[in-house]
């Protein structure tokens, strides 16, 4: 059994997929061809922005934001504890200070009432990560950064697909960033990712920082970086934004078998706020005893995964002298199950008795 399998959806994709490689092959222009384009004017159309500007990687795009956001050096960007070192990282690395604060307990992203308590008048943004498929509380945010002239951004790395009161993800913010890594509900077959704003200044700040600052050919305005996704991505994106709907149903149904066959265990499934839809880049699951679960289940053949098993104010390069006991408890606790488009029902049956008699033996 597979914990993600990429290759039932290349089968299913093929000979397509293989005929559009082709196709940027032979036309030869690998950076910034017309697929480039093509995708990006899909991608703003599906999520409903106004501007989506591709870049070489999520982490990227993240750092790219806040550049945009007018964030520096001393700056505050609040973010979540429990989330990948990426979110901080993008801070850190320009300068600015990760203020980072505790969880909704049960979707596990970014407390607005935690976000707000933490605003001083050093706060330039607030990311707020939509965690395992769904998005945080982003109507909340909303108000909160508008109340306090603070830029929010959505790390919608997990969430592409999903929505929030019938509202895409990436269309919640003032910018918002996804990634294509491969394992992501939108992947590609490297690294990519993108970003989307309706402000125009934004979308085009945002442009002029991904491609080293320049206005024309050697033209430089301002400090940039490179940051660029490559045609043959593109070209991939493309063909799995085709079948993208039908994967995102084929996922909810996945979330629903699984909550069906938990709650026949008596065991707690991964929950989904009413507000949201959710994209289950993972299928998340809390467990004590986590380490010996994994190992009875992986006596039984089913591989599972932890995300993230240390919060970043834990974490050496981002330590921090705060209390966040919900993150760390989370991260004491998660485990994710097998999940992708094509899990099959069968399959589903044997994780969640792997799981429950894991359990029973605790």
């Amino acid at each position: 059994m597979k914990f993600i399998d990429l290759q039932a959806q290349r089968q299913r994709l093929e000979p397509s997929l293989s005929q559009s490689i082709g196709t940027i092959l032979d036309h030869g222009r690998f950076i910034m061809g017309p697929e480039v384009v093509q995708l990006e004017e899909a991608l703003q159309e599906y999520v409903g922005a106004k501007h989506c500007i591709s870049v070489a990687n999520g982490t990227d795009a993240l750092q790219i934001a806040l550049m945009a956001a007018g964030v520096g050096f001393g700056d505050e960007v609040i973010t979540p504890s429990f989330t990948y070192v990426a979110t901080c990282e993008a801070a850190a690395v320009i300068g600015a200070i990760p203020v980072m604060v505790d969880i909704d307990p049960k979707t596990y992203c970014l407390d607005p009432v935690e976000a707000e308590k933490a605003i001083t008048s050093k706060t330039k943004a607030i990311i707020a990560v939509s965690l395992y498929g769904q998005c945080a509380d982003m109507d909340a945010l909303v108000q909160i950064s508008k109340t306090n002239g603070i830029t929010l951004i959505e790390d919608a790395a997990q969430s592409f697909g999903s929505t929030h009161k019938n509202v895409r993800s990436c269309a919640l913010s003032d910018i918002a960033t996804t990634s294509f890594f491969p394992t992501k509900p939108l992947g590609c077959y490297g690294d990519g990712g993108a970003l989307f704003t309706d402000s125009d200044d934004l979308a085009a700040e945002i442009k002029l920082i991904a491609r080293h600052g320049q206005t024309r050919r050697y033209q430089h305005e301002r400090v940039g970086m490179n940051s660029r996704l490559d045609t043959l991505q593109a070209g991939v994106l493309l063909e799995k934004l085709r079948i993208f709907d039908d994967e995102v149903a084929l996922r909810a149904e996945v979330g629903k078998r699984y909550e069906t066959l938990l709650t026949e265990h008596g065991l707690n499934a991964h929950f989904v706020h009413p507000d949201n839809s959710c994209v289950f880049a993972q299928y998340t699951v809390r467990v004590k005893n986590r380490e010996q679960v994994m190992a009875r289940m992986a006596e039984d053949d089913v591989p599972t995964m932890v995300h993230y098993p240390k919060p970043l104010h834990r974490q050496p390069a981002y330590l921090a002298d705060v209390s966040l006991p919900l993150s760390e408890q989370a991260a004491d606790e998660v485990m994710s199950l097998p999940m992708h488009p094509y899990l099959s029902e069968e399959d589903q049956k044997i994780v969640v008795g792997s799981l429950a008699k894991a359990l029973k033996s605790e």
